[in-house]
Parts: C-alpha cells; structure tokens; sequence
C-alpha cells in the first residue's frame, strides 16, 4: 500500500548545497557568447544571486507539504507520487512530466480537475526528485510498466486518462501500446514516438522534417551524452549545484516559448521567477536525483524504446495539443495519424515545452475537452 509522505530535506544536505553554491568560482567562468553558447552567463548569475540571497527552500517545503503526498513500492522500485481525490463522477488522470521539469507543473491543474470529479495522480518519474534511488535506469517502456502498475494498485480496473509531454509523452504512448484496455485516451502535448517505417509523404511534412533535423543537430547534445554516457556527466552535476542548475536553466530558456531581448537572446523573466526556477531545480538537487533523472535516456538506448516497430498502430484515443515548442517542433497531424488515433487536435497560439507550467489555463481547457470526448465515446 501507498504510505502518505513529507517533504523533509536534512539539515546537512541543504548546508552543502549551499556551501558549494556560495564557493562558486565565476573567475573560471569564461563567457563564450552568452545565450549562442549555452546557458546565459548573466541569467544564470541572477538565478545564483537570487539562490544565495533570498531562496528559501523551507519556506517552499511547507508549501509543496500542503499537497498529498505518497510513496509506493512498485516492483522494487520507490515511486513518489501526488494524489489529489476528486468524487470519483470522472475518470482517473495520470499526469506525467518529463526531463528537466518536475511535478511542480502541474500545481495549477490538479485541484481543478479534481473540483470536476477526477482522482488526479502526478508522479515524479522513476529516479526524478523523490521517486529515488532506483535500482538501475529504467526507460520510458519500463516506465510505462510502473506506472500501469500504480494505477492499477489505486484504482483497480477502471480505465483512466493519461496526459505527458517530453518523457511524459513517451510514458504514455507507450502506455497506450502496452495496456490499451487500461486507457480512455492518452493527450500528449509533444510526439515524437512514431512507427519506425512511417516516411513522410506530403509538402508540409518533408517541411518538418528538414526543420526538425536542423534544430536537433544545434539542440540535442544533452540527449546523447545523458543517453550514451549519464555516468561521466554525473560525477561533475553530482558536485556542482551550480552547475547542475546551469545545465537544466538552458532547456528553459532554449525550450519555452519565450520573447526575445534585444540581443536575441531568451528573456527568462518574462514568463518564470527565480523562485520557480530554483523550486523545479531543487527538486533535482535536494533529494541528489540529477543523476538517476539521467538515466530515463540511458534505459530508453538500453531497451530500444525511442521508436515503436515497424507498423505499430496506436488505437487508443489519442488527443494533441500542438503547442509552438521552439525546439522539439509539433510534427504535421497528417504525420502523427500514421502511428496515433487521432481524435481531438489543437494548434495551439502560445505556450512552448513546458506546457503545463507555462500556460496553464491552455492546457486544463484543451484536456478538458479531451477528457469529455474520449469519456463520451466510452460511455
């Protein structure tokens, strides 16, 4: 059985943090070309400054502690999750988050859907903040596996709904491969799961992919190195919390849909605060997760699960909000419905990779009318 949990990080862990936060050399720091290069130098000096100054993570462990949390053992494996009880009038939701983003993305959606009647579940992912240690990498089909699972342990056999984005839209699909008859439906706000075999065919979709294969020779060096060689990178983000905040600080300045500054550069301050930054960042740092977090891409090359085969069809309702992700580029619908069912589609006008932190409201009305579709079809 589930045990209810309590955000309580030690003394001790919390003082070498910031110690080593503090002792930061920036003189070592050469700048290669700001924002062009990587991270931002003078951002991430005002997200440090901020750290140093003025965060305080008690302060926001008595604020995450009034949300209901929970620790499972699923086959081995710890899980924390968050369970926010609806009236149980609607189906179960389980919202999945992915790499670098936390379960802190979805605070704004969870006691909606649960006024609506939803059991609203929020995991954080097999060796993410507190679902850690883990006993080896686990990929997004293992993943799938704990979460079928978890749900199954709290709900039984009624089918549910599933929501992700980046690892979390791979969870879920795979999800959808694997336990179809779990599942009302999957809403995914990113797809890059497809059939190995499927080419595109159109205009518009041999468009995306020649946009597609220029942004990720530029963007996806992280997924390599955290995919084929997570233990090196460990050993340096193990000892650095500086270093680790810089490393997930570039994906949301690169991933969000963000405005730019007059140099070109992404204006951070324009859409987060330092506080929910550091937040999201800590969850990485406090409980020493950035590690484990890596391995989701590790066990994705181990188990060979970063594709389906070749003439997988994914029948399960599947809804897409198409968000403007500047990096990882909402493919055309055409393209996805050669793997996905597609039953419900928005383009949406705003709101990048972090979706469901970014523009909240978007999301809770576009999976709203997702949850009413597929529900209605099942009925």
């Amino acid at each position: 059985m589930a045990s209810p949990y309590k955000i309580s990080i030690s003394d001790c862990r919390l003082s070498i943090i910031m110690a080593k936060v503090e002792a930061y050399d920036w003189s070592l720091l050469p700048d290669a070309g700001g924002w062009t290069a990587g991270v931002g130098i003078e951002d991430l000096k005002r997200l440090v400054a901020y750290w140093s100054d003025r965060f305080d993570w008690r302060a926001v462990e008595r604020r995450l502690n009034e949300l209901p949390h929970f620790i499972y053992d699923v086959e081995g494996e710890r899980l924390h999750f968050l369970h926010v009880a609806g009236n149980g009038a609607k189906p179960p939701v389980l919202l999945l988050h992915g790499w670098p983003g936390s379960f802190i993305e979805f605070e704004r959606l969870m006691a909606p859907l649960a006024a609506d009647g939803h059991d609203v579940v929020v995991p954080s992912l097999p060796g993410f903040g507190f679902s850690s240690p883990i006993t080896r990498p686990i990929g997004p089909r293992r993943a799938a596996d704990l979460m079928q699972e978890l749900m199954g342990q709290l709900f039984g056999d009624a089918r549910y709904v599933v929501q992700g984005g980046d690892w979390g839209h791979g969870i879920a699909a795979w999800m959808a491969n694997d336990y179809p008859n779990a599942l009302l439906g999957i809403h995914l706000n990113m797809v890059d799961l497809l059939a190995k075999d499927i080419q595109p065919s159109t205009e518009e979709e041999k468009a995306f992919i020649a946009e597609r294969a220029v942004i990720r020779d530029w963007e996806t060096g992280y997924n390599h190195q955290q995919e084929t060689r997570p233990q090196t990178l460990g050993v340096a983000m193990a000892d650095s919390p500086v270093g680790a905040a810089a490393w997930i600080l570039e994906k949301f300045g690169k991933w969000a849909d963000l405005p730019s500054r007059a140099d070109g550069s992404p204006d951070l301050w324009s859409k987060f605060s330092e506080e929910q930054l550091l937040t999201n960042i800590m969850l990485y740092l406090a409980p020493a997760s950035f590690v484990t977090s890596t391995w989701m891409y590790h066990g994705k090359r181990l188990e060979g699960s970063q594709e389906f085969p070749a003439g997988t069809r994914i029948h399960a309702p599947t809804g897409v909000a198409a968000f403007p992700d500047p990096v990882f580029v909402p493919p055309p619908r055409s393209y996805v419905e050669k793997t996905y069912n597609i039953v419900h589609w928005t383009d949406m006008p705003r709101g990048g990779h972090f979706a469901a932190l970014e523009e909240p409201d978007l999301m809770l009305a576009d999976l709203r009318a997702f949850i009413a579709k597929v529900s209605g079809e099942a009925s």
